[in-house]
């Protein structure tokens, strides 16, 4: 019994249709056609249409299969931040029938190696800025082919751009990618809701991480239950979304999906750090829909300049990635006159699971109800469903669950219940009305500023440093990010080691929300009877 269906707002349906449209690619190209002229991207002042977007990627994919020889399936990797080049080479690179691999452009040197060789990826699309990292491991991956992009391209703009690796060599400038594919032939791939559309690395609670592998009907599903959840702010030609979570995350990607088949503006935000700029490019823009993590909408609140921007048309502002403060959906509130509406989600689930309803004005500190189609059970550790208001871990199914982790059997035989139930890991509690709240996490995971770290990994990095002997890693509370590493360690016999040594290798091999924020030494960690490390403990210390 889905409980809270009764709760849901006026108009919003039990189910969706995860086969509203065949892919992605036909959504866009279905968007592109009725929406021709209206504005889908905004980035550094400039906009790009629906038309413009559609042309541009339709030469990115002629290319694509004419030059590269891509075939269905291929697996593509995109390393870029949020400009233009970004959903122009998506786009291309989805209507050219392959997968897209999505890495963070700030990957460290090792994580980018783990997971270029773990997809077993040929080919990689790449920020001119990103260069230097992939130089150097690129011999011990399987790519052969690098198309740099600069901060301008698509757009013509000549925006300074950090330099190519010079150790990288044969490489194909993006801009004249696109200026080749104009002139050849795009054949359509043909693709259907089974087909790949993306793989999603996600931290896993012990080993490297895992990719789980997106559907297009798991993406169009969610982005169809998204809407029907959030009528209000879902109206077509109305919208306009701002985009300041990063796309190679799977909260923006999807959520900036929807928008693009609703004929929506998004203002692509390439650095959210920058709050002035932020602040500059939303001021007049009369936004509507304002996704983030907690950290963003807190800075933004303290930030004078917010109270310049025109906040009249907003109508959901959704938090995501880490739980949001009472405190920072008050400021916001004060700020925008709503609160910050909740949700919760993962990699695996394309993202969303749960969304609170516009129709609830107050903070409810919840993560919301489950979203259309979408069933939600709560298991005690005896693998039964618990009783209402009782804790127990979040296990889920839908058309927007994944079908498992790129070649990893072992832990998608764990990863599912024999009916067929996503197990998240997390633990959390419904209430009478169907409100989901966490109350636990997957063991041990850290959340800074809405981003996995799971301490068995900076385990591993620490560990590499000379003169560490064992050492141990927590999450800590922390003003900014919600949550920092703090990082406890045993010196070898006799090393000199210092905070600085431990933390300089750790910003040599982690991108930077993975970067400790305290390194703490000690004689020795606290462990069990059979020698397993006890990080509670350690929290307290």
């Amino acid at each position: 019994m889905k409980s809270w269906l009764k709760t849901y707002d006026d108009g919003v349906p039990a189910e969706i249709n995860p086969d509203r449209y065949s892919s992605i690619t036909a959504l866009f190209e279905e968007a592109s056609q009725i929406y021709a002229n209206n504005v889908a991207y905004e980035c550094f002042g400039k906009t790009m249409t629906y038309a413009e977007v559609e042309a541009k990627s339709r030469a990115v994919a002629a290319y694509l299969q004419t030059t590269m020889g891509v075939q269905r399936g291929d697996r593509i990797a995109l390393m870029c931040p949020n400009i233009f080049a970004f959903p122009i080479a998506m786009l291309g690179i989805l209507r050219a029938g392959a997968v897209q691999v999505n890495v963070n452009p700030m990957y460290t040197a090792r994580e980018l190696e783990h997971q270029l060789v773990d997809a077993d990826v040929d080919k990689i699309l790449i920020f001119g800025g990103s260069t230097p990292v992939l130089a150097e491991i690129i011999g011990n991956t399987p790519v052969k082919t690098v198309v740099t992009i600069d901060l301008g391209d698509g757009i013509g703009l000549p925006i300074p751009t950090p330099p190519v690796d010079d150790r990288l060599t044969a490489t194909l400038k993006f801009s004249d990618l696109l200026i080749a594919g104009e002139g050849m032939d795009y054949t359509p791939a043909g693709l259907t809701g089974q087909d790949n559309i993306f793989f999603q690395y996600t931290g896993g609670t012990t080993g490297p991480s895992k990719g789980a592998v997106l559907s297009h009907r798991n993406v169009v599903a969610n982005l169809e239950q998204y809407k029907a959840h959030l009528p209000e702010a879902t109206k077509p030609n109305e919208e306009v979304m701002v985009c300041a979570l990063p796309l190679y995350h799977i909260f923006g990607l999807t959520t900036s999906l929807a928008y693009l088949s609703l004929g929506g503006r998004i203002i692509l935000i390439p650095n959210p750090r920058d709050i002035d700029a932020l602040v500059t490019a939303i001021k007049g823009a009369g936004i509507t829909v304002f996704p983030a993590v907690n950290t963003l909408f807190a800075a933004l609140s303290m930030h004078p300049g917010t109270k310049e921007v025109d906040f009249s048309r907003l109508k959901v502002s959704i938090g995501g990635g880490s739980a949001v403060i009472e405190t920072t959906s008050q400021n916001w509130k004060a700020l925008t006159g709503s609160h910050i509406t909740e949700g919760y989600g993962l990699s695996e689930t394309a993202p969303v699971l749960t969304l609170v309803p516009i129709g609830v004005s107050d903070f409810t500190g919840s993560c919301g109800l489950p979203i259309p189609s979408t069933d939600i059970i709560l298991l005690g550790d005896d693998g039964a469903p618990v009783a209402l208001g009782e804790r127990g871990e979040i296990c889920a199914k839908g058309p927007q669950v994944m079908a498992g982790y790129w070649n990893k059997p072992e832990a998608n035989a764990e990863s599912f219940t024999a009916d067929g139930y996503f197990r998240t890991g997390d633990i959390g509690v419904f209430d009478a009305a169907g409100f989901l709240r966490i109350v636990d996490r997957k063991k041990d995971m850290i959340l800074v500023s809405g981003f996995n770290v799971f301490p068995n990994e900076i385990e591993a990095v620490v560990t590499a440093c000379p003169g560490v002997a064992e050492c141990a890693c927590v999450g800590v509370p922390h003003d900014k990010t919600g949550e920092a590493v703090s990082v406890f360690v045993v010196k070898a016999p006799g090393a000199d080691l210092s905070d600085e040594t431990v933390m300089a290798h750790c910003r040599e091999n982690l991108t930077g929300y993975k970067v400790p924020h305290l390194i703490t030494f000690l004689a020795e960690l606290p462990k069990s009877n059979v020698g397993k490390i006890l990080r509670r403990k350690l929290r307290v210390v």
